[in-house]
């Protein structure tokens, strides 16, 4: 491969990595500068996946930044998986694009796949190739090569050369490394699997808070219910009370109907005896 082009490709490379992080914190602050602030309202926002999509690509740049970025600033390699910055950048237009986009997972699948290959075929394949490339390394080999001298010296540790402390410390070294790698992964995975337990945590209260609203709602019904059936029982009392009056009535309006006649009756009944010995002392 020509070397110029070689290096103009390693540049591309290096700036479309640093490229698409900018334009992510772009994308993130807008949406950011759209969600409320409270994060019981975020949920039911409707930029709530979008905010996911782009922390979960924030997760995933942040890892691909510690795989590959301390190699490329030293200098010993360019930012080799091209076809993971294509598909964060198709993954973020998707997100500017579509104002209801699907769910993180189904969105980030294929980037999660082609990234965690890339960074294992990385850290199995071009990082021990890297290592010997490191200027400490060089040193290393210096000393290394210049211990025979030193194990000539007569002496009770004389068995216990250089060579075999360096050939010792060499690979604890890598392994060191590795495992602050590891830690690292570890650490970045920590922090999204805490912010999906926050979440989590936030929508168990709000469902707690919603059932202790619908239990509230209910006392309130049935104290209510309690009420209109007591004004029920008032109201049938009531009419009961005034059935009884207006029947009482009418059966005391017809008993006094009847009296002015017996009155008359009787009255008629006494003068008649008047009246016959009248006629008795006029013969």
């Amino acid at each position: 491969v020509c070397k110029r082009m070689d290096l103009v490709c390693q540049r591309m490379l290096n700036q479309g990595f640093l490229k698409v992080e900018r334009y992510h914190n772009l994308c993130q602050k807008q949406v950011k500068a759209q969600l409320p602030r409270r994060e019981s309202e975020r949920r039911n926002h409707s930029l709530a996946r979008h905010a996911d999509i782009l922390a979960a690509v924030e997760t995933r740049l942040s890892l691909l930044n510690m795989t590959f970025m301390k190699y490329v600033d030293s200098s010993l390699c360019c930012f080799i998986p091209g076809k993971v910055i294509d598909e964060i950048y198709r993954v973020l237009r998707y997100v500017n694009s579509t104002r209801a986009p699907q769910r993180a997972h189904e969105v980030l699948q294929e980037l999660r796949d082609i990234s965690s290959m890339a960074m294992e075929y990385f850290d199995e394949k071009i990082v021990p190739i890297l290592k010997r490339k490191m200027p400490g390394s060089d040193v290393s080999g210096r000393l290394i090569g210049t211990a025979p001298v030193l194990s000539e010296v007569p002496g009770p540790s004389a068995a216990l050369t250089t060579m075999q402390l360096f050939s010792k410390q060499s690979p604890s070294r890598q392994e060191v490394t590795k495992l602050q790698q590891q830690v690292k992964a570890n650490g970045t995975g920590l922090t999204a699997l805490k912010r999906e337990i926050s979440e989590l945590r936030v929508k168990v209260q709000e469902q707690q808070k919603q059932l202790q609203d619908q239990d509230q709602k209910l006392l309130e019904q049935t104290q209510i219910i309690g009420e209109q059936n007591a004004r029920l029982a008032e109201l049938e009392r009531k009419l009961r009370e005034v059935m009884e009056s207006t029947v009482g009535n009418s059966s005391g309006s017809g008993s006094n109907e009847q009296s002015p006649r017996k009155r008359r009756k009787a009255v008629d009944s006494t003068d008649c005896p008047r009246k016959s010995k009248r006629l008795r002392n006029r013969k």
